[in-house]
């Protein structure tokens, strides 16, 4: 009798960060949708003096590391710069020892590098959709950062 292959888990993560002035007071959110199970986990969290770009790098790191076994991933953001610097910039940003094509250092590095790791960890695919424009997660994922700034 043959084995069926184990099937790998397979994850939407969506996410979403928010900052009230740039830099100021910011906020995070994740929802983790298991597509086998139907289960659905969302959390958020705050950090004090930060930006937009960090509290959207800093989500999908929280949700990737929030996953216990290799998985397939699609992150799902609003964030141009997230998915732009992982699927366009970041083996540049790497060749060039984390500098830019204008030779400057690389902004959120350790935020990169640190995703880099995480999302070798999975099979990740990065999917950009519009903010606020009526996408259920996207709004509640911005619901939640912006409440978690807040409660600051």
């Amino acid at each position: 009798m043959e084995k069926t292959p184990n099937k790998k888990t397979e994850i939407i993560l969506y996410a979403d960060g928010a900052c009230s002035g740039n830099p100021g007071p910011g906020g995070w959110a994740v929802i983790l949708k298991h597509l086998s199970s139907a289960k659905t986990r969302e959390f958020s969290g705050c950090e004090k003096q930060t930006t937009n770009n960090r509290m959207e790098l800093t989500a999908v790191i929280r949700g990737l590391e929030a996953i216990r076994k290799r998985s397939k991933v699609t992150v799902v953001t609003d964030s141009q710069y997230l998915v732009k610097g992982m699927t366009e910039w970041i083996d540049n940003w790497i060749a060039k020892n984390w500098r830019t094509a204008n030779k400057k250092p690389v902004k959120n590095v350790d935020l990169w590098q640190r995703l880099l790791e995480l999302s070798g960890k999975h099979d990740v695919s990065w999917q950009w959709i519009e903010g606020h424009a009526g996408h259920p997660e996207n709004e509640r994922c911005d619901q939640l950062a912006v409440r978690a700034t807040a409660e600051i």
